[in-house]
């Protein structure tokens, strides 16, 4: 298990990182979300062992990460910038990492190599963006760590790109029970990939979720009731969980939780004339709870 208690991550007078309490068990695909300056990329590198916490504790395994070898040789980090390796061929940066991992797989490295079909003997300097992020994503998966952290994976590839290396990241999950951490601004990439998600916003976690429990637990209703002289207000559906309620003439827009059964169970006793419910996409949903909770849904854009 990774985990975060209480981590606190100063730069200057800028938190980054305000008490944060976080477990991704093994075996997850954990999404990190929020805006760009959030703390995603602040957490996968405590995670790494990059950063030291200024306060809290950074575990892998229960081991704290920082200054700690065994710890570090249990993770992978693939940063968003892949310059640092340019002057690296690809059998270069797998021979540089196979210094700092025992566990480096040649057959791995081979088999994956084989399937991408990338030079050996070129600059990395001279790949494409697609093509770095696959050389990266090749070495990292070779070194057999049981928990590999992704920052922005995903960006600025094109489809075909994405399919590969999302394929790579999936048969690695199945095959050895691969922990992947995967943070990105962009929650369809997150609804793809992982099963659960974490919302960050100002070095905070709003909420932490397994996805599939919020799917189909929020729903957009449209609904006129038979009285349309009254002005029904949210008090009125016998504690349904409401996120937004809005007339419009005799039309009611409310945005509520629950499903559909216990949501037209509430709107019964008012006799509704017609009831439109529409689940609610993901993206919409985390909108909602944000603005409940006080927060700018501005964190998605």
């Amino acid at each position: 298990m990774m985990t975060l208690k209480g981590a606190v991550k100063r730069f200057g007078e800028f938190n980054a990182l305000d008490g944060v309490d976080l477990e991704i068990p093994e075996g997850t695909a954990f999404g990190l979300l929020g805006s760009n300056g959030a703390g995603k990329s602040t957490i996968l590198r405590l995670f790494s062992g990059i950063y030291s916490p200024d306060g809290g504790e950074v575990l892998i395994d229960g081991e704290a990460v920082y200054d700690h070898v065994g710890a570090k040789q249990k993770v992978f980090f693939i940063n968003d910038e892949t310059i640092q390796f340019g002057g690296f061929t690809l059998m270069q940066l797998k021979a540089f990492y196979q210094q700092f991992y025992p566990t480096f797989s040649e057959a791995i490295f081979q088999r994956l190599q084989g399937a991408i079909q990338l030079p050996l003997n070129r600059k990395i300097s001279t790949f494409s963006k697609g093509m770095k992020r696959q050389a990266i994503v090749i070495v990292g998966l070779a070194c057999c760590t049981p928990y590999l952290l992704l920052d922005e994976a995903f960006d600025g590839l094109d489809p075909t790109m994405r399919i590969i290396v999302k394929r790579m990241l999936v048969d690695a999950m199945c095959e050895r029970g691969l922990t992947v951490v995967i943070s990105s601004h962009n929650l369809k990439e997150i609804n793809e990939m992982c099963d659960t998600a974490a919302l960050l916003h100002r070095g905070k976690i709003i909420f932490n979720r397994q996805i599939d429990s919020l799917k189909g637990t929020v729903h957009k209703i449209q609904v006129v009731f038979a009285d349309r002289e009254r002005a029904f207000t949210p008090q009125d559906f016998g504690g349904l969980p409401i996120l937004h309620f809005q007339r419009a003439q005799s039309i009611y827009h409310i945005i509520a939780k629950g499903d559909e059964a216990s949501i037209r169970q509430a709107l019964a006793p008012h006799h509704p004339v017609v009831a439109d419910l529409v689940p609610l996409s993901l993206e919409e949903i985390f909108i909602y709870e944000l603005e409940v909770l006080g927060y700018d849904s501005q964190v998605f854009a």
